[in-house]
């Protein structure tokens, strides 16, 4: 009889050869052992970051053939949970699928009356971004208000927040950290704390990112204790973003801090009912919560008499809520339980790419406009920030490296764009820019104007989308990469300088 643990451990073996040979180009960018970049081949924005680790992963599970989500995928929701400092983590197969999910769970009807989120009930968001921030809110019925976003940090102008407002019908606020740049969290946070709204932070661009404040202004917000691995000092409180919020999402897609090919995750931070329910709407909205499986962990399946169902009718096959089927696949997950070990090192070099580029960029600030973390006023040569004096900080695990160009500049964005094409640079605008003018918005208020909301004009917006583009920060980027970059960027505003 064949011995099956000696053929697969043969099999992944040959898996980690192989992979070691044919996905070189894909390692970290600080691992000796990556091919190297070649001048002239493109530098992409984003892309993904792994060794054999990831393959042997994928492939063992697929091995097992358990296939739909079952124990790696319950490791790596716990992981996650872990890392983040949340009660709970739900992996789904998209980040868009998890603000999807973040935004019904509020619809539950076994929430509290005041709080449950319904049709034409409102929810205020950020007018510049990625459009599955803002599509869940009209999908479930509810009315997106847009506030406008702040040019340089590319988040919303949280001062906006107290106009948006509308007793009664406002219920929740959900908006993005902008390409790895946490929102005013405590401006936010107090707003939402002093009108009982839910706050949905959608951290898509940005694990690993952190926020700290004096821990007074914490503690008033209901805040005391530091995220795991963080700290701060005895007089601040430092957690990272996608935790500060009630409910956050992450996404898992390639360009993403880490990757599971698709996926993406719903965090719960505090309260154990928004589990339960964001996990029904993940799982086809069944009242159960068992997992794949798994049968009577209730140890009363036949026992329950809900809706109008006879009783004792299987609770498997009872549904509390209108949901769908959202979830990754286990080998999916076993790539992310991998990733999830180079997260920390992942971090770091976003740090370190985005102060690499800046720092070589620094001759070009009299027509480029560079990003700044929120509440910082100024950049320093050494890395440093100058911050306001709302003694809030941010960390930022850039998702991207954010360009403006200025108005006084001799070109246009759409210039520097073409450049950088020209020279096989990955670069991209900052999503969707300003999502009332995308065709989905337009036709949407044409053929229902009280289908959205709009505060003022939306200047910075309109500027976001016709100024700004970023570069890459992602892992896989060497010295090299980054070097070639600042030489063309730098050449071409010398040119067009004349």
């Amino acid at each position: 009889m064949t011995d099956l643990s000696a053929l697969k451990q043969e099999i992944l073996q040959l898996t980690r050869t192989y992979a070691r040979q044919a996905h070189a180009a894909f390692r970290p960018g600080a691992d000796p052992d990556r091919t190297p970049w070649q001048p002239g081949a493109t530098i992409p924005y984003a892309g993904r970051v792994f060794t054999e680790d990831e393959v042997e992963a994928a492939v063992g599970a697929t091995l097992d053939f358990w296939l739909t989500l079952g124990s790696e995928g319950a490791a790596m929701e716990k992981e996650l949970a872990a890392f983040m400092g949340v009660r709970h983590s739900l992996l789904v197969n998209s980040g868009s699928s998890a603000n999807l999910v973040a935004i019904s769970a509020l619809t539950s009807a076994k929430l509290p009356a005041a709080r449950r989120l319904m049709p034409g009930d409102e929810v205020i968001t950020v007018a510049a971004g990625f459009p599955t921030t803002v599509a869940p809110i009209v999908q479930v019925g509810a009315v997106p208000v847009f506030i406008d976003a702040d040019p340089i940090t590319g988040n919303a102008r949280c001062d906006q927040l107290a106009a948006a407002f509308t007793p009664g019908r406002t219920k929740a606020v959900m908006m993005a950290h902008a390409l790895g740049n946490p929102f005013d969290l405590s401006t936010t946070l107090a707003f939402c704390r002093q009108h009982d709204l839910w706050l949905v932070e959608d951290n898509c661009d940005a694990l690993g990112c952190s926020y700290s404040m004096p821990r007074a202004l914490a503690e008033s917000l209901g805040f005391s204790d530091n995220s795991p691995g963080l700290d701060d000092g005895p007089d601040r409180v430092v957690r990272w973003t996608g935790t500060w919020g009630d409910i956050s999402t992450q996404s898992f897609y390639p360009p993403h801090h880490l990757t599971m090919g698709e996926g993406g995750a719903v965090n719960i931070v505090r309260d154990q009912k928004l589990k339960v329910i964001a996990e029904s709407f993940r799982d086809w909205g069944r009242d159960c919560w068992c997992p794949s499986g798994v049968d009577n962990t209730c140890n009363k399946r036949f026992d329950w008499q809900l809706g109008e169902l006879p009783a004792g009718y299987d609770h498997k096959y009872t549904y509390s809520h209108l949901g769908f089927n959202l979830k990754p696949l286990d080998p999916q997950a076993a790539i992310g339980r991998v990733q999830m070990t180079r997260l920390p090192d992942f971090i770091e070099a976003r740090k370190h790419n985005w102060q690499t580029l800046r720092v070589g960029l620094a001759s070009c600030d009299d027509v480029l406009e560079f990003a700044l973390p929120t509440h910082a006023t100024a950049w320093n040569p050494d890395g440093s920030f100058a911050w306001d004096d709302t003694g809030c900080r941010t960390t930022c695990s850039w998702f991207g490296f954010k360009i403006a160009v200025k108005p006084t500049a001799p070109f246009g964005r759409t210039d520097l764009a073409r450049e950088l094409d020209a020279h096989r640079i990955g670069n991209r605008m900052l999503f969707g820019g300003n999502l009332l003018r995308q065709p989905a918005f337009v036709q949407l208020r044409h053929d229902n104007p009280a289908a959205l909301r709009v505060l003022g004009n939306l200047e910075g917006s309109d500027e976001i989308m016709n100024t700004t583009l970023f570069l890459g920060t992602y892992p896989g980027l060497t010295a090299a990469m980054l070097q070639a970059e600042v030489d063309v960027i730098s050449a071409f505003c010398q040119r067009s300088a004349g």
